[in-house]
């Protein structure tokens, strides 16, 4: 997701720059419960509405062209502003989401980079490449080469980018960076995770060295060291040399906004390890973070869901605890992020989960499964704390109507869509988040929990009529995400007006629907006498003056 580089974090944040930046977690074969490969993608903007680009495969004649619009998902996100057309491919695959019907998946985080290596010379921006290489290539090596083939041939038109690339085998991670304004072309590295391990990136560059001579591990783009050793952007051996350092050097804003989302999620998933925070508290001579780690216990589908929803929780950036989270201890703050007090700048906490998450997902492909079963991308809108991720599988027809493009859009709501169903209710689950929260979670275990259950059964219905007929497999797989989307957005629709009804007015309902008055916490209520006791301190009546006649 486009994201502004932070330069000077207190400068930008002074001035209310939005920053909407994404989180990807990836999870290696081996580092999997069930050996699937996983990427997780939160797409996070305060004006993307969420929704499940789907877009057939076909074949094309000789001579067509395709369009490349800005961020190009079959829909205007960034601008749709035409940036050219480049010759279609003689053939094309469906994809669903971000994931293909061959089981890839490409997600990405914008890192931005050197101001001196904004305004390429191209037509290929992030998005279209993420599109196109899932329209061109089966597995992950090659949309690798028709990712960097394309900005090679067509230019880049974006900033610096990280691009988290699954096939059922394999997970890299690739960033690119443009050359400069003017320059035609694009540098980049893409480093293959070892098997047992996982990584995530979230809008910083992450890849430091890499292997030079090991293709099976590491490929790079022919002149990636020249070019920033003739800049004077590193002085050392080829060896030495790294791509994060060299081309996206890190700021307060890189540690504290993005790097410490990375943190959390390795905190969290190898805590064994004992990652310090010094290095995201940006301290003197912290040493960086591993690109990749073994997490402490493998990961299901389930797991990587949960490590998309945090808050820092139990950490020293914990967001429930200051007084910006009020009474109900919302983890969440209004944007802009940072704020000056006395002279000096401030900066609020920018966590995985966030109210302007457009969509997310966990994406699972199984190379054990014919590619339609295989692949399942569990789908969500809105907050990813607050989101039900839906089984959608790569062998679709069509895409559930509530997340379907043209059922709904940003301008106006609708009960119809999905985005907007969900962010009716996360959004009011806001305004008294610690007791809310609970009503909201033990439905959305509910759906995720019966999606889990049932998925073997899905899976072995599926395989047997793939047996049969192919077709057949897919129209199963349609129908069932259909319906399981429809009956999730019946009962959303109903857990809103349930939460409008037990809460009413600041009053609380209990079990017996009888309105009840709690008390605020105290902490919050000591907050209070703290600023203003003073004032509203009850005293005892005495002395007072008689009435004058």
């Amino acid at each position: 997701m486009r994201f502004r580089p932070l330069v000077l974090l207190g400068t930008l944040l002074a001035a209310g720059a939005a920053l909407e930046a994404c989180t990807n977690l990836l999870v290696t074969k081996g580092a999997s419960k069930d050996g699937s490969t996983m990427i997780t993608y939160a797409a996070d903007s305060h004006t993307l509405y969420g929704e499940l680009y789907f877009k057939r495969g076909g074949r094309h004649l000789a001579g067509e062209l395709r369009d490349i619009r800005e961020w190009d998902s079959g829909f205007t996100f960034d601008t749709g502003k035409l940036l050219g057309r480049i010759p279609e491919a003689a053939v094309t695959y469906t994809r669903v989401g971000n994931m293909n019907e061959h089981q890839l998946t490409i997600a990405e985080t914008t890192f931005g980079g050197r101001k001196e290596l904004a305004g390429p010379s191209g037509i290929i921006d992030y998005g279209s490449l993420i599109y196109i290489a899932l329209e061109r290539a089966k597995t992950a090596r090659e949309a690798i080469d028709v990712m960097t083939q394309l900005t090679e041939e067509f230019g880049y038109a974006s900033t610096g980018e990280s691009f988290s690339i699954a096939d059922p085998n394999e997970v890299w991670i690739l960033e690119m960076v443009g050359r400069g304004k003017g320059q035609k072309g694009s540098l980049w590295v893409a480093y293959k995770l070892p098997d047992g391990t996982i990584s995530a990136h979230a809008n910083q560059a992450r890849i430091r060295q890499f292997p030079l001579n090991d293709a099976k591990t590491a490929i790079y783009s022919k002149d990636l060291i020249s070019f920033a050793r003739d800049k004077g952007w590193h002085k050392g051996g080829d060896a030495a040399f790294s791509f994060a350092d060299a081309y996206a050097p890190l700021t307060f804003g890189a540690l504290r906004a993005c790097e410490a989302r990375v943190w959390s999620i390795f905190n969290r998933a190898a805590k064994s390890q004992k990652i310090p925070m010094d290095f995201v508290k940006a301290e003197k001579g912290a040493k960086p973070m591993p690109l990749f780690v073994k997490p402490d216990q493998k990961l299901d589908v389930r797991d990587a869901m949960e490590l998309m929803r945090d808050h820092y929780e139990g950490t020293d950036f914990d967001m429930t605890k200051d007084v910006g989270a009020g009474p109900y201890k919302l983890p969440y703050r209004w944007r802009p992020m940072g704020f000056k007090i006395d002279g000096q700048d401030y900066v609020h906490e920018r966590a995985i989960s966030t109210q302007q998450t457009g969509f997310s997902f966990v994406s699972q492909a199984r190379s054990w499964m014919p590619d339609p079963v295989g692949g399942v991308l569990w789908f969500g809108v809105d907050d990813t704390y607050t989101t039900v991720y839906v089984p959608i599988s790569c062998g679709i027809k069509e895409a559930p109507r509530a997340f379907a493009m043209g059922t709904g859009n940003f301008d106006s709501f609708s009960w119809d869509s999905a985005f907007w169903t969900f962010n009716f209710v996360s959004n009011y689950t806001y305004t008294r988040w610690s007791d809310m929260i609970v009503d909201v979670q033990k439905v959305q275990r509910e759906f995720e929990g019966r999606y889990a259950a049932d998925q073997a059964e899905v899976d072995r219905t599926a395989l047997e009529l793939y047996k049969q007929n192919p077709a057949a497999a897919r129209d199963y797989l349609t129908q069932y995400a259909a319906r399981e989307t429809d009956e999730l957005m019946g009962r959303w629709k109903k857990l809103g007006e349930f939460l409008i009804w037990k809460y009413l007015d600041g009053n609380v309902r209990n079990e017996k629907g009888e309105v009840t008055h709690p008390k605020a916490p105290e902490d919050w209520l000591r907050c209070i006498v703290k600023d203003h006791g003073d004032a509203i301190k009850v005293k005892k009546v005495e002395g007072l003056a008689p009435d004058e006649e």
